[in-house]
């Protein structure tokens, strides 16, 4: 597997970081607050030995001041601050002095928060008898806000994510007189306070100095969020007469601080896939943290949620209780090889601190990203339910987690990632692994949506292998083959190749494909395509299109005894079905396409009537018209009109509407087209043999990228069971397709 590197910046050895305020003032005020005690420097010999470094020391924040989470003193500090300028007081002024002078001057403290900021302004405004107004991201576990509230906070959720919330609270605090806002994050002229909020935090770096005694640590390992925490890391360890290295750690899917070190400029990163490292999971950097930052970080990496959940794990097997932002340090050091290590200076007698954040909080346990295998990627994405939210009795929860485990996957690559989501909660993802420039541009793609769970014998999310077949829904249609794609684009970013291999997993094939339409709107295109949906591995090149009509029956309502009133619009709307029936006999008796055979027609709706004692005013028929080449939506609404029209002159009291509500065109590629060959070519040399050719009765999203001029075919693995009880893919053939898929991105794009 290629992953994000490791980014190394040489300069930051011999950096030296500016004075600051001097840290005993903020010192002192911790002393006061209600059960100070520094927190312990905990010895973890195991981790050392595995690092094989001389020691490892974890600074235990997983409980501070009586919250989980060493935020109380950035917030405690940064409130105090601004009361004491807000009211005129000293700087060594009493708790209980800000209480009374409190007394006369209403102050409500506003925050936005991932989680610990937040509850930490909460719990200073408690303490010192003021209402606060804690904003946060809409991704926010319920427990999390749950604990916000505890402390007496009002909690507003945002629309958005954390700088959504962070917008928010400013918006919010801006109509309020009253208000403070206390936040970590420095932007434009706000600086002061999170300037505060850093100095709060270097009363662990003294205690730390403290708990070392005459040791100087050699490496220190720091979680990165808004950067405000690593601020004061980089501030203290970057002293003059120091000498110690500071590697940054942030997650894959927020990897703002790594992506503005290697751009040199702060970068904002997307923050459509949330983390369960949430104090971590912030799209830009703090202006006054990014000015340190890019001088005084000697490394930065990322690391995956599943990373940081297995990093929870060892430390309490090690007898520390640590939530998934606490544990990232921990994560980062084991994610270190041999090169690293040595890069970063590490020897068997250094001496490594690493800060341990955050307490144990709940969170979903996250599915790894480490394989490129298109088998174990089948199995994650099927254990994932991506069910159609526009299908079944029971709508599904649509594409959203399966899109932000893709992203995350991609992330964990540094593969670059476009979110596109113009229908709220049905995102389609784009990867795209760059190439040097000047060859062809491949895409793959594939429908990440299934149709429903309901009716599956069995596990439905189980993505068992049981005699060479990986079972649960969606394992055939097409998680597999969406699998085959994204191993294909791994492959594809360790290749180097001139051209850009692109990755679209698509929203809602399985009811009006917008997730492939919305895509090619937002303007993405390439020199050719494949769909990877399961073919039995044979290549088709056509297939069938569709168009969507309703059919509304006129009748007159009235009481079911006035059959002199009444016009029966069920019974009328039986002539229509009957020379429906008739017509769709003579369509498939013709010859039609050469490839794809006749057209189709078939009535798969009906409703009708409100009570049975009363004559029904309306019936409504939809029908699915099934088209071949050379039919349009035009042509085949005219042969239905002519069958309504004639009932009309025929049927007394037949009346009709009838609206064309949807349709697709058919989709046909050349075989003699230089891109079907060398599909053709490598699919042979994978299979050992000559590939089967042919059309599908069927429709997918290749008449969309045909329709915008891509060159496409259709070609993917064996399975069964497609939208029945039981389905499953072939194992051997979803390798085989990656195989063939990476054997065509080589030589299309070189």
């Amino acid at each position: 597997m290629t992953r994000r590197p490791v980014y190394f910046n040489p300069a930051a050895k011999s950096w030296i970081a500016p004075l600051t305020d001097t840290p005993e003032l903020a010192y002192r005020f911790h002393s006061q607050l209600p059960a100070y005690s520094p927190t312990s420097l905990v010895s973890l010999k195991h981790l050392a030995e595995q690092l094989g470094v001389g020691a490892v020391h974890l600074k235990n924040e997983t409980c501070r001041l009586g919250l989980p989470s060493f935020k109380i003193l950035g917030a405690s500090w940064g409130t105090f601050r601004a009361i004491a300028q807000k009211l005129g007081l000293p700087l060594d002024s009493s708790l209980d002095s800000v209480k009374q002078a409190l007394k006369c001057t209403k102050i409500t403290l506003y925050a936005a928060t991932d989680g610990n900021h937040g509850r930490a302004v909460a719990r200073m405004a408690s303490i010192l008898g003021v209402p606060s107004q804690i904003h946060v991201p809409v991704s926010m576990h319920s427990g999390t806000i749950d604990l916000i509230k505890s402390e007496g906070a009002r909690v507003v959720v945002s629309d958005g994510f954390y700088d959504a919330a962070v917008v928010d609270a400013r918006v919010a605090a801006a109509l309020d007189k009253t208000a403070i806002v206390v936040q970590d994050y420095a932007s434009g002229d706000y600086v002061q306070i999170p300037q505060w909020i850093v100095d709060g935090y270097l009363t662990m770096m003294l205690e730390v100095d403290g708990q070392l005694g005459a040791t100087t640590p050699d490496l220190v390992v720091v979680p990165v969020g808004v950067g405000s925490f690593a601020q004061a890391v980089v501030t203290h360890f970057k002293q003059q007469g120091k000498q110690t290295t500071v590697l940054t750690v942030e997650p894959d899917t927020s990897a703002s601080l790594w992506k503005s070190l290697r751009k040199g400029e702060s970068s904002t990163t997307s923050e459509k896939t949330p983390s369960i490292m949430a104090g971590l999971d912030c799209g830009t950097p703090s202006s006054i943290s990014w000015s340190i930052l890019r001088h005084g970080v000697d490394a930065s990496l990322t690391i995956s949620d599943f990373e940081a959940h297995q990093a929870c794990g060892y430390l309490k097997s090690q007898g520390v209780s640590a939530g998934p932002c606490g544990a990232a340090p921990i994560a980062a050091l084991r994610r270190l090889n041999p090169s690293d290590r040595e890069t970063l200076g590490l020897t068997k007698d250094s001496v490594v601190v690493v800060f341990c954040t955050e307490g144990p909080r709940q969170y979903e346990i996250p599915h790894s990203v480490a394989s490129d295998d298109p088998v174990e990627l089948t199995q994650t994405l099927v254990k994932i339910n991506s069910a159609n939210p526009s299908l079944g009795s029971i709508p599904g929860p649509g594409e959203t987690a399966i899109a932000r485990y893709i992203t995350a996957w991609m992330e964990h690559r540094d593969i670059e990632t476009h979110w596109v989501e113009p229908t709220l909660g049905r995102p389609s993802v784009v990867g795209i692994a760059r190439g040097s420039g000047g060859g062809k541009s491949l895409m793959l793609n594939g429908h990440i949506d299934t149709v429903t769970l309901m009716g599956y014998d069995g596990d439905p999310l189980s993505g068992d292998i049981k005699d060479g077949k990986l079972y649960g829904r969606g394992a055939a249609d097409m998680k597999c083959g969406v699998a085959a794609a994204m191993a294909t684009l791994a492959n594809a970013k360790k290749q180097g190749l001139r051209g850009d291999v692109i990755f679209t997993g698509v929203a809602d094939e399985e009811f009006e494909s917008i997730g492939t339409q919305q895509v090619l709107e937002a303007g993405w295109r390439a020199d050719g395509a494949i769909v990877s949906e399961p073919t039995n591995l044979e290549i088709q090149y056509a297939h069938k299109g569709f168009v969507w009509f309703k059919v509304d029956i006129h009748g007159l309502a009235s009481h079911g005894s006035r059959y002199d009133l009444g016009i029966d619009a069920i019974c009328k709307s039986g002539y229509f079905l009957v020379e429906l029936d008739k017509h769709a006999n003579r369509l498939t008796a013709q010859a039609g396409d050469p490839v794809l055979g006749p057209g189709s027609i078939h009535a798969s709706i009906i409703k009708g009537g409100e009570e049975v004692s009363s004559y029904p005013s309306l019936a409504q028929i939809q029908i699915e018209r099934r088209t071949v080449n050379g039919e349009t939506p035009e042509t085949v609404r005219k042969e239905l009109e002519d069958i309504l029209n004639d009932l009309v002159e025929k049927v007394p009291n037949f009346k009709y509407n009838l609206r064309t509500t949807f349709h697709r065109s058919s989709f046909k590629a050349g075989l003699d087209h230089p891109f079907t060959k060398l599909v053709h070519k490598h699919v042979g040399n994978t299979l050992g043999k000559e590939p089967v050719v042919l059309g599908a009765p069927y429709w997918t999203d290749c008449a969309l990228l045909a329709d915008a001029g891509i060159p496409t075919l259709l070609w993917g693995p064996k399975g069964e069971g497609l939208h029945g009880k039981t389905e499953y893919a072939e194992v051997e053939s979803i390798k085989q397709v990656a195989e063939a898929l990476t054997a065509v991105a080589v030589e299309f794009c070189s």
